[in-house]
């Protein structure tokens, strides 16, 4: 991965939006994402998403219009780390195949 210019955090609890809780760029944004890595938080890299991000405060949650951008990101990063909310049920293989 090459240095971030930008980088951002959310925090998403599962009940409201998604959260802003860091942003910064340089040294900063260095130091957001090595935290990211040291605990193993997937990291999605999108310099259009971080420059929109970047423009809200501390604390803030994300805009509506970013729902479904977001949303898709965090299931993504689930689906990594094996997670899947309550109830989801993990298609069969054998069905999705035919």
């Amino acid at each position: 991965m090459h240095d971030p210019k930008e980088a951002i955090a959310l925090l998403y609890d599962g009940e409201q939006a998604p959260t802003l809780t860091a942003k910064g760029e340089g040294e900063l944004a260095e130091q957001i994402v090595q935290l990211a890595m040291d605990y193993e938080v997937p990291i999605y890299q999108n310099a259009d998403l971080v420059r929109i991000l970047a423009r809200m405060d501390l604390g803030e949650q994300i805009p509506e219009e970013l729902y479904r951008t977001i949303a898709e990101i965090i299931a993504f990063a689930w689906h990594l780390k094996g997670k899947a909310p309550a109830g989801f049920v993990f298609p069969d293989r054998d069905d999705a195949e035919g």
